[in-house]
């Protein structure tokens, strides 16, 4: 059953995922520190990294696909991961490092996807050299290759487990039934999926077989890609990987009702929008019992000091109430334009 995290005398509490993988109750998700959107510099990013970890935030999450391609190179960049492997090579055992791989090429090269035994094992190989490390905490199937058996690939990824390079096993945007399928073949401790106050698809097949199998879930993109905040503009995305995608785009003004109602529920707390944004998350996983660990990602320090206070949030039942009614009101899918829509969970549903 899901526990409600508390944030007490800056100390951020722990959360028990799937196959006893305990992590702190906030994660850290580190796509935006290189290129997607907008990146940063490599001193900027390492310092957020090291003040994130100050915190007491301990699941740091990456994947292989993260980073700027650098000349001449082919297949996953993996230069977010060399920039996590600095800081633990100073920090291992303060933190726990999920990464993930299946996406063969940069992002926004068309996005292929293996899941072969052999690749798996290949890319597990390449991670642990990028990131520094003999065994990687959390290793999450970033996307599955459609026309192989998920059973296949987790077979796999178990093996890697067996040879001591991997603790547990995650999946990244897969159905209730994949899900059931890979929980028969080894533990699954984590489901990675976007969840929000206005991306709820995942409620409705991949939660309850979540719950089913015993698996936590860490959504990505819980602030809504940054628009729950109320901080994005068209200008401030312009070039960014959100600009030209309908939610933040065609929809932005319509949906800056969505942004009203999340404002107007922190004024009546005394938080910040992101702050209430996490916490109905914490609180949503109450409600369909499931453990929930966040990562919302940022290039600021400050930023991970303020979402961490959402774990002294405690919504009414009437603020809850009014932000489930973000969902209904919300124009545009979540499934980014590159990608087609069986990308994510809810396109093959």
């Amino acid at each position: 059953m899901a526990r409600c995290a508390r944030h007490t005398d800056g100390v951020i509490p722990t959360t028990e995922l799937g196959d006893q993988l305990t992590v702190s109750s906030l994660g850290f998700g580190g796509m935006g520190l290189t290129q997607v959107y907008g990146g940063t510099t490599p001193e900027a990013a390492l310092a957020t990294i090291h003040a994130t970890t100050d915190l007491g935030v301990t699941l740091l999450d990456t994947a292989d696909v993260y980073g700027e391609p650098r000349p001449g190179t082919s297949g996953p960049p993996g230069t977010n991961e060399e920039l996590f492997g600095q800081v633990l090579a100073t920090r291992r055992s303060e933190v726990q490092i999920a990464t993930k791989f299946g996406i063969t090429g940069a992002v926004g090269d068309g996005i292929p996807t293996r899941g072969d035994a052999a690749y798996v094992q290949a890319a597990c190989e390449a991670s642990l050299r990028r990131l520094g490390v003999e065994t990687i905490d959390l290793y999450y199937l970033h996307r599955r290759e459609l026309d192989r058996p998920i059973e296949e690939t987790v077979g796999a990824m178990a093996d890697l487990v067996r040879q001591g390079k991997v603790a547990h096993l995650g999946l990244s945007e897969v159905t209730g039934p994949e899900l059931r399928a890979a929980a028969a073949v080894h533990p699954i401790a984590a489901v990675q999926s976007e969840w929000s106050l206005w991306s709820r698809d995942v409620e409705t097949h991949v939660i309850p077989a979540a719950v089913e199998v015993g698996a936590g879930f860490v959504p990505y993109s819980p602030l809504g890609r940054g628009f729950l905040t109320g901080a994005l503009t068209k200008e401030s995305i312009a070039g960014t990987m959100l600009a030209g995608q309908a939610r933040f785009d065609e929809h932005f003004e319509v949906n800056q009702r969505v942004v009203e109602v999340v404002r107007s529920v922190a004024a009546d707390v005394g938080a910040t929008p992101a702050q209430v944004a996490l916490a109905w998350l914490y609180a949503q996983g109450q409600r369909l019992g499931i453990p929930v660990v966040p990562i919302p990602g940022t290039r600021r320090a400050e930023r991970m000091a303020e979402n961490a206070g959402a774990l002294s949030i405690t919504l009414s039942e009437d603020h809850l109430s009014r932000l489930d009614t973000v969902a209904e009101a919300v124009q545009g899918g979540r499934n980014l334009g590159f990608a087609g829509p069986t990308w994510i969970s809810a396109g093959r549903e």
